[in-house]
């Protein structure tokens, strides 16, 4: 027995069967994949225990538009822990209607190399 392996229950996200599996993990490195019944589970397990990441969806403010805030979201999955510090950073953005889908709200936010874009267009009244 290693002293230093662990294993631990991941259930996968990336599609609708769920499959539950178990990561083996020594001195902080997967070692073993069990359960997951397809490479794309395989691949978001090895990065779920490595370096996780999400995609960021929240709200900007916007000025002169129908409603105060507009939805958007980041063009790429960002470092899981750094969807906080992400969110935070888009409290200062305030936005002119009109303002388009796609139309980038922040480029390259903190540094990450991804933009966060409007999910809608945003008429001016």
């Amino acid at each position: 027995t290693k002293m230093s392996e662990t294993k631990r229950a991941l259930n996968c996200i990336v599609c609708p069967m769920s499959c539950s599996g178990t990561v083996t993990m020594e001195d902080g490195k997967i070692t073993n994949l069990e359960g997951f019944t397809c490479p794309r589970g395989k691949a978001y397990a090895q990065e779920e225990l490595t370096a996780p990441k999400r995609m960021l969806t929240t709200t900007a403010r916007v000025e002169g538009g129908a409603l105060a805030l507009l939805p958007v979201m980041s063009k790429a999955s960002l470092p899981k822990g750094k969807i906080m510090d992400c969110a935070a950073c888009l409290r200062s953005v305030k936005l002119q209607a009109p303002v388009k889908e796609g139309q980038v709200v922040m480029a390259d936010i903190l540094g990450l190399g991804v933009d966060v874009v409007a999910t809608r267009d945003m008429e001016a009244l």
